[in-house]
């Protein structure tokens, strides 16, 4: 039997269309109209202008500059999140400092957030900002976090890249930050192949950050240049793919929510096993279907199950490893950690695709059951 894979693209029928359009029109580079209508369409449904960039990291890089990042400044992070969230900040030659997840949604802590900012502001250092990550396709509690940045005049970028068609409190995830960001890598919940897009409130900003993707090139017909710049611009190619995953992305949603649920209901006479909380203020996308084991009550630990799982030909992850037990990031401050680290340990990735088929979900149901009784 084929091997079973964790999160793999889910075309609709539209992407060809539109990709072959590029195609026999010859918009095949970082030109065309594919671009402006999948912006637009972006736009639409988050509610503030949009821009089309080669991946979401470079999303993260540009919104660190418009938030005026730069060197020597502190950087806020969330720490149980993925590298790209966090090596923008040193891109910008800025320090990172990472703070723990709350264990009742796995994001960001917004009361240690707000110890850690009463902190610095006694000792008149504040970061520059925060970077809150919505994490496996569940939103931060944002309403505590925007009010306690707000009050301390830290600005936020949100990290949404695995939370695209999540809510949070019936508003789209990243639309409530002043910088969004998002990302269509080839395992997300849509994709083109490879991508991003920026958001922000203010049509200024992302006319910056369109200025500095396309490498700052100045107004003219010379090539003249002020401002460093960049080559970060998507394909039209790309954005044709992305017009056509942005159609059936409620699809999407719905049938990844459908898998995480079918496998805590096969698992609901299991002791030991639990899915990633799904918290009451938002709509939870399950991007991954992400459980926590508990080695006493499940019979084995996290890594045999990841070992069991892939004897069988089924692809499984770990959660995501902290940024403060990153060997690259270990000299970092970091505020907490012990609830992001058990959260790493203990924390389980199950293949989540939304053309998992019935059958190949029963494989993985069976194996999983297969390593409990063991």
């Amino acid at each position: 039997m084929p091997r079973i894979l964790l999160s793999i693209p889910h075309m609709g029928g539209t992407e060809q269309h539109y990709a072959s359009e590029a195609f026999s029109t010859n918009w095949v580079s970082t030109a065309g109209p594919h671009l402006g209508a999948f912006e637009a369409a972006f736009s639409q449904r988050i509610g503030h202008p949009s821009l089309c960039l080669s991946s979401g990291t470079a999303a993260i890089h540009l919104g660190l500059k418009l938030l005026g990042v730069g060197p020597g400044d502190e950087v806020l992070c969330s720490t149980l999140t993925f590298a790209a969230s966090a090596n923008p900040i040193r891109y910008q030659g800025a320090v990172p400092i990472f703070l723990d997840s709350d264990r009742a949604t796995w994001n960001l802590d917004p009361n240690l957030l707000r110890e850690v900012l009463q902190a610095k502001a006694a000792t008149n250092r504040l970061p520059k900002a925060l970077i809150v990550v919505d994490l496996y396709g569940q939103s931060a509690d944002m309403d505590p976090i925007l009010a306690t940045c707000r009050e301390y005049g830290v600005a936020v970028l949100e990290d949404a890249a695995e939370a695209l068609g999540a809510t949070y409190k019936g508003l789209p995830a990243g639309s409530l930050s002043e910088i969004s960001v998002y990302s269509f890598n080839g395992n997300k919940i849509i994709t083109t192949a490879g991508g991003g897009m920026l958001t922000a409130h203010d049509q200024a900003m992302v006319d910056k950050a369109r200025f500095w993707a396309t490498q700052a090139r100045d107004p003219g017909i010379a090539y003249e240049h002020s401002e460093t710049g960049y080559n970060y611009r998507m394909s039209n190619v790309l954005a044709g793919i992305g017009r056509g995953q942005l159609e059936v992305l409620d699809l999407r949603v719905q049938r990844r929510r459908e898998i995480a649920f079918r496998y805590r209901d096969a698992f609901a006479d299991l002791p030991g096993i639990s899915l990633m909380p799904q918290a009451a203020y938002g709509l939870h996308t399950n991007w991954l279907s992400c459980f926590l084991i508990d080695r006493t009550r499940f019979g084995c630990s996290r890594d045999d199950l990841l070992r069991h799982l892939d004897s069988r030909d089924i692809e499984s992850r770990p959660v995501w490893k902290p940024m403060h037990l990153q060997p690259l990031f270990a000299d970092c401050e970091v505020h907490g950690g012990a609830v992001a680290a058990d959260l790493f340990h203990t924390g389980i990735c199950l293949p989540s695709s939304s053309n998992l088929g019935a059958d190949d979900q029963a494989r993985v149901i069976t194996a999983v059951r297969e390593a409990a009784r063991a």
